[in-house]
């Protein structure tokens, strides 16, 4: 049976095939839960690190809208799919990269393991973390005590509160002093001086605001980092120190979830890639696949390999055109156009920032 989540937020994720009449049945649903799902992922991850830290599973998200076709005296509330079964794992260890178009779902994907939902939100699936299945309740409680967040979104600072304290605030599990210490490192290894401490967020440019987000992530000792797009705005200097840092986390055994439109970054830094269409994951595979179109499965997988600026855009099998010539086919190309060169540093939406070349390790 599958649940939805209630729209006024007292909701549960639930495994899409569990029924649970009776405390017994209930214990035995969950050992059988556990089994499958640690099977289910196990085959298809090629990954050795063995622990699945986070696992989605036949995740499906939809929103509730008024119909903009119907009229006004005949309006009529329709479902607009945005997430559709989709399922997902990473491992201790690793940082798995999900790769698509800009507006394809990915930030919504980050807000659904946050267990940030809007009211009008149908959800349907499970989300399990460190081998526990997950409630809307566990989600909240685990947002900043296990998993962190680094949002694409500069807005998500508090425009009342000064950096020092945002940073600082952010951190659990240790005596305040400490973490001070800890945060001036950081400021420190991101070129931060230390009287950004007593500024305010819109006195920061948009590079400055999303170091302090990428020090919010890291100053609070997560089990798992969901990085959404964390280095528009960054130089290129910045940027590779921001995925190094990243990357070492998850080698010293966390799980990274680096989400973002730009392919060669995700190559640089991640183990697998989580090929994102359409609101699901066509294809997961390993970093290693995207050295040979061959290799990869799914016409979009290859569409996005074909767009990198060392293959020239040429033509593939599925009808990807050459530089200058006519737009892949609707099948094999992104929403949007395929996509083109890409780069880590991006013009800072503020006007703080620079135009860089693409981040190469």
């Amino acid at each position: 049976m599958t649940s939805m989540m209630d729209t006024r937020g007292d909701y549960e994720l639930r495994h899409r095939h569990a029924h649970v009449d009776d405390d017994a049945h209930h214990r035995h649903a969950h050992v059988d839960d556990e089994a499958h799902h640690h099977h289910t992922h196990a085959d298809g991850s090629h990954h050795h690190g063995g622990h699945h830290l986070l696992a989605v599973e036949h995740l499906s998200v939809s929103f509730s809208m008024y119909d903009s076709a119907a009229s006004y005296f005949a309006a009529r509330k329709v479902e607009v799919p945005v997430i559709r079964d989709l399922s997902v794992s990473v491992h201790e260890g690793e940082v798995l990269a999900v790769v698509g178009a800009s507006g394809s779902g990915k930030t919504l994907l980050a807000d659904s393991i946050l267990g940030l939902f809007e009211p009008n939100a149908r959800v349907e699936g499970s989300i399990w973390f460190d081998g526990e299945r997950c409630s809307s309740a566990d989600l909240a409680r685990l947002r900043g005590h296990g998993v962190s967040l680094v949002p694409q979104s500069v807005t998500h600072l508090d425009p009342l509160m000064r950096v020092g304290d945002q940073v600082v605030g952010a951190a659990t599990g240790s005596r305040r002093r400490e973490r001070v210490e800890r945060m001036r490192r950081l400021f420190e290894r991101y070129g931060l001086k230390p009287e950004v401490e007593r500024l305010y967020p819109h006195e920061l440019s948009g590079g400055m605001a999303r170091r302090v987000l990428l020090m919010c992530a890291l100053i609070d000792e997560p089990r798992l980092i969901v990085a959404d797009e964390p280095t528009p705005g960054l130089d290129l200097e910045l940027a590779i120190r921001a995925l190094d840092d990243l990357r070492a986390f998850a080698s010293s055994g966390g799980g990274v979830l680096l989400i973002t439109h730009d392919l060669e970054l995700a190559l640089s830094v991640a183990d697998r890639v989580a090929v994102f269409k359409d609101g699901t994951v066509v294809e997961e595979t390993s970093c290693a696949s995207f050295s040979d179109p061959e290799q990869l499965r799914h016409p979009f997988s290859r569409a996005l390999w074909h767009a990198m600026p060392e293959h020239d855009f040429a033509a593939d099998a599925d009808g990807c055109a050459p530089r200058g010539d006519a737009p892949c086919s609707a099948d094999a190309a992104p929403a949007g156009g395929v996509l083109g060169p890409i780069s880590a540093a991006r013009s800072d939406s503020r006007g703080g920032g620079t135009e860089n070349e693409p981040c190469r390790r």
